[in-house]
């Protein structure tokens, strides 16, 4: 096929994939975007569904990851009131728990602070509990609020936007090989999607790219793999969240629960007519991110937990999944890494830009600070609209 060109492609069609495309597509970038799979078909949909500033970060000292994610929890609730609804989240404290009622206390306090004392910044305190709640050792319930999102369908309302605002879609299809050139990429881009076990020929096509944004999430080293001359790569780890559908409506709020066992926030969240449990932090071993999968102890840990807090109700599991973050290496624990989106750039490649990790509820704002990076790179363009101001919708 003769070449197309593009002003910037994207590669990956996950939340940050999708927010990429926008928010090039809207500042008038020529854009396309590539999914092998489908829009959302990895991590973007093995989320908690939460958009939330990150209550757990203020223990790590994030504040400016938190202060970010609670403003842009606040603007997703604006923009997509079909997509995104306030929760009130719970959190029962015990005399034997590690977090202690003062610490909540100054956490919340902080935390409404940093949502710039919004009308969901308010937080209050009691003695009353849910009524299936352990009763045994209760001293207090916390009661806050954040936001929940199913987030297939918010990636897939990003990337309409994206189209509506002229991205290009190319879906399903694999970026084969990137071939630097003095003025961008030449991509060989295999487009559908063979059936398993057979040796069937796909199209090939080759398109031509001023600029290159990889995200693919937990395949980003991969990707950046197939680019010629090889670029530098992050070091990084792939940590495994699991999550387990309860086929029982525990409660139409959330729960924010201390794991006994380690200590780690587990989330109960009503989920349409069920409930969602999760999630853990265990690091991926595997070769194939594709393959993650929810292990015989993950699902032990997350109903143990559970039946800790709720021991009178019934945790029938009738679904489970399971995503991958990206987090920088470290000796520590994922619970004590950063949790920013890094944007990686290779002086070498000064049109290729990588980006490591990231959060659902910031995926519009890391969209913005890569526009920056590409704006630099091929100048300004005729604004077509701001991202901040596009509603999106089912």
């Amino acid at each position: 096929m003769a070449d197309e060109h593009y002003e910037v492609t994207v590669i990956g069609g996950g939340i940050h994939g999708a927010g990429v495309a926008q928010a090039a597509a809207a500042a008038g970038y020529r854009t396309l975007i590539i999914e092998q799979r489908d829009w959302a078909a990895e991590t973007s949909s093995r989320s908690s569904k939460l958009l939330h500033g990150g209550l757990r970060y203020l223990e790590t000292a994030q504040f400016g990851l938190v202060r970010e994610s609670l403003r842009e929890r606040n603007l997703l609730l604006q923009l997509a009131p079909d997509l995104a609804h306030p929760l009130r989240f719970n959190i029962p404290v015990y005399r034997d728990m590690r977090r202690r009622p003062w610490q909540l206390v100054v956490g919340l306090s902080l935390y409404a602070l940093l949502s710039g004392l919004s009308s969901l910044s308010r937080f209050s305190i009691s003695r009353s509990a849910h009524a299936a709640l352990r009763t045994q050792g209760l001293q207090k319930v916390f009661r806050y609020w954040d936001g929940q999102t199913d987030d297939v369908q918010l990636t897939r309302a990003v990337i309409r936007s994206a189209q509506e605002n002229g991205a290009e879609l190319l879906c399903p299809a694999r970026l084969l090989q990137a071939s630097q050139q003095p003025d961008g990429y030449q991509l060989t881009v295999e487009e559908g999607r063979g059936e398993e076990g057979t040796q069937e020929s796909l199209p090939i096509r080759q398109l031509q790219t001023d600029y290159l944004v990889n995200c693919s999430g937990p395949w980003i080293n991969q990707v950046l793999g197939l680019v010629e001359p090889l670029p530098q790569q992050r070091n990084c780890e792939l940590v495994k969240g699991s999550h387990l559908v309860i086929r029982e409506k525990i409660s139409s709020e959330a729960f924010y629960l201390e794991a006994p066992a380690d200590g780690r926030a587990i989330f109960l969240l009503p989920w349409g007519e069920h409930s969602l449990l999760g999630t853990t932090e265990q690091p991926f071993r595997g070769d194939d991110p594709q393959a993650v999968a929810v292990s015989p102890q993950e699902r032990t840990y997350l109903l143990e937990t559970a039946h800790h807090y709720f021991p009178t109700s019934n945790f029938t599991v009738i679904d489970e999944f399971a995503g991958l973050r990206v987090l920088p290496s470290g000796d520590n624990r994922a619970f004590e890494r950063p949790r920013d989106c890094v944007l990686h750039l290779d002086p070498q490649h000064p049109a290729l830009l990588s980006l490591y990790g990231g959060k659902l509820t910031t995926y519009r704002k890391t969209a913005d600070k890569v526009l920056q990076h590409i704006r630099q790179q091929l100048g300004p363009r005729a604004v077509r609209a701001a991202t901040d101001k596009l509603p999106l919708q089912v």
